[in-house]
């Protein structure tokens, strides 16, 4: 990935693909047993088709992205094909050409769907998304999403596949045994008024895998959507690590340009950051061993980043700086030394999405 030919070989991203792989079976093997099947989220690794591949080894098959243009990246993929935020409807021709199904909220979206299926001579899934009060998408109003369900059923190119719910994601709303029974009983108005049965409705995210475990999903709720917990074995609602998954899928190395001896606490009058906050620091005495590593906030995230070597602390980074503390480090970290960093989501997130970051698939 990037946008010019580089020439250096730092800062560079390992994607370890076995260890997604384990991970993905091991969390399809729990869903499994709780009647819930998983749509696994690409978006990410910006639509790797490695990824997906690693998804699919796992046991998966359907796959999801947020992007119309990551599925572009995913048409030789066999498995079935989710786009995960509502379309633009500049990109419609390419929704029905790249995806089998979307997630919708807007009927003016489903019928220009519906059209574009027409002249493509194709068919789309649709899944109606309803807020359960994390305010992002979905109908609020029960007898809103019934009438949509029933004017999607009308429509000639597409089919009606199913209801979804969103949570944890804007406002942070938990999933919870009253949410998830009201979806299912959306699911009974929605099928009856349809006059056919659903074949899915989507209960959330990774967030969800926390209720799922203390038995809070009730049945009729039998999908979730998940790519945290794949990649980094990671629940959302408690951020716990599920038991039997790992969380060095991805390793982050990183060039150190400079190694000096420096105080603590920086020194003169102390102005914003860019967000208009004032930077704390913490005093660790005067003579402190630190490094600075070619790579900053445009292209990872320091706060979901962990040093693979535990004596070393993240100090924070500027948006190409990355500063950190090494004076507990058994190593003598000097200048053209590598420091490796354990990413968590949005560190990879943003790793993939630089230019200036390259990307290593290991199939290990």
């Amino acid at each position: 990935m990037g946008f010019f030919r580089r020439r250096y070989m730092y800062p560079r991203l390992k994607i370890y693909l076995k260890r997604i792989e384990e991970n993905t079976r091991v969390v399809r093997q729990l869903c499994a047993g709780h009647g819930i099947r998983i749509m696994g989220v690409t978006k990410a690794c910006c639509g790797a088709p490695e990824l997906a591949e690693a998804y699919l080894a796992g046991g998966l098959a359907m796959i999801g992205d947020s992007r119309v243009a990551n599925l572009k990246k995913l048409k030789n993929i066999e498995a079935e094909k989710w786009l995960i935020r509502p379309p633009m409807l500049s990109e419609i021709e390419d929704l029905v050409c790249y995806a089998d199904v979307s997630l919708q909220s807007e009927m003016e979206t489903v019928r220009a769907i519906n059209k574009e299926c027409e002249k493509q001579g194709k068919r789309h899934k649709i899944i109606l998304m309803m807020d359960l009060g994390d305010i992002r998408e979905g109908y609020v109003d029960e007898e809103e999403l019934i009438a949509a369900a029933v004017e999607t059923e009308k429509l000639s190119r597409v089919d009606l596949y199913g209801i979804g719910t969103n949570l944890t994601c804007f406002s942070f709303i938990q999933a919870d045994e009253e949410k998830m029974e009201r979806l299912a009983e959306m699911r009974k108005k929605v099928e009856n008024a349809a006059g056919h049965t659903l074949e899915i409705v989507s209960g959330g995210n990774s967030a969800a895998l926390d209720l799922m475990m203390r038995g809070g999903i009730c049945e009729g709720v039998d999908n979730f959507r998940l790519g945290e917990s794949l990649l980094f074995g990671k629940e959302r609602s408690r951020y716990t690590f599920l038991p039997g998954t790992r969380n060095d899928g991805f390793i982050l190395e990183c060039e150190v340009v400079e190694a000096k001896v420096k105080p603590s606490l920086p020194w003169g009058t102390a102005g914003v950051d860019s967000y208009g906050r004032k930077p704390v620091f913490t005093n660790r005495g005067e003579k402190r061993k630190k490094v600075i590593c070619a790579i900053g906030r445009q292209d990872f995230d320091a706060e979901t980043a962990t040093p693979v070597d535990e004596g070393i602390l993240i100090l924070g980074a500027s948006s190409d700086h990355l500063m950190l503390d090494v004076t507990d480090s058994v190593k003598e970290y000097k200048v053209g030394d590598i420091v490796e960093l354990r990413l968590g989501y949005f560190s990879v997130l943003r790793a993939f999405t630089s230019p200036y970051v390259e990307k290593i698939f290991l199939k290990k």
